[in-house]
């Protein structure tokens, strides 16, 4: 279910070519750690996409976390702390969407 948002981040790869691959984060305060540890030397839209891939990488992980306490694999602590992160990194991500459409709207409305 998870993997059909990773369509969507496609269309941010559309800026150019050549962006630095992060690792996988355990959570988002990780991945945006290293995301701005590498800001000096990347661009913007590498700093994103790797916010964006850390979030997905934290669904990724709560989705299967779920599917695993379905089946009576998982411990419920487990299960409980991937959701959360999950959502704690959906949140920052839809925070950090919000912010971006200010700023956009904002310099739209600016006089030239």
């Amino acid at each position: 279910m998870i993997d059909m948002i990773g369509a969507a981040s496609a269309l941010s790869r559309l800026g150019g070519a050549g962006g630095t691959e992060v690792a996988s984060a355990a959570s988002m305060s990780q991945t945006a750690a290293t995301a701005a540890s590498a800001m000096p030397g990347g661009s913007f839209a590498d700093v994103m996409q790797s916010l964006g891939e850390g979030v997905m990488d934290n669904l990724k992980v709560a989705e299967g976390q779920s599917f695993a306490a379905v089946r009576g694999e998982a411990a419920t602590r487990d299960v409980v702390d991937a959701i959360m992160t999950a959502e704690q990194s959906l949140q920052t991500a839809v925070a950090i969407r919000d912010k971006l459409v200010t700023a956009y709207l904002e310099i739209a409305r600016m006089q030239i």
